[in-house]
């Protein structure tokens, strides 16, 4: 990672705080609305819905400080774009170098071709049940997922490409 920019730990987290998973990227933008860093896979990773993602794939991850989700754009090795992944999550917090959401189990799974996929609809349901998720929490990632729909179907940032 260069010297000019700034290395930030992202953790997810499940409702209860725990850390789901953790990676590093670097910080390239930070405004009133949101937060973009970039990071890159140093090992393959194999994933039941992704397939294999290459070691040295590029990860431009977009979380809007507001909004309850956050938006992964993956690029191939080549720099070819590979495929959108979204998670639906609460709003991030960026403290001493580490941005840590609370994971809400819904992704969206976006295509080259703009066709998309909803995963994890039965992690939700479990872990509403294991966290208590309220009506008013349902309701929200509801919404959200409406939205995020919205603005794939739309090609509206960053899904602008």
């Amino acid at each position: 990672m260069s010297a000019n920019k700034k290395t930030v730990t992202i953790n997810s987290r499940k409702l209860d705080g725990t850390i789901h998973r953790s990676w590093q990227c670097e910080m390239v933008e930070e405004n009133k609305n949101y937060y973009v860093f970039v990071g890159e896979f140093q090992k393959e990773v194999s994933h039941s819905h992704l397939g294999v993602i290459r070691p040295k794939t590029v990860s431009f991850e977009y979380y809007w400080k507001n909004q309850w989700y956050n938006v992964f754009r993956f690029h191939e090795p080549d720099g070819d774009f590979r495929n959108f992944y979204c998670n639906i999550n609460m709003p991030p917090r960026l403290k001493d170098g580490i941005l840590d959401y609370i994971d809400l189990d819904i992704d969206v799974l976006v295509w080259k071709d703009f066709s998309y996929q909803m995963l994890d609809l039965e992690e939700f349901a479990e872990n509403a049940k294991r966290y208590n998720y309220s009506t008013k929490l349902k309701q929200k990632v509801s919404e959200t997922l409406s939205e995020l729909v919205t603005l794939i179907e739309n090609k509206n940032f960053p899904f602008n490409i």
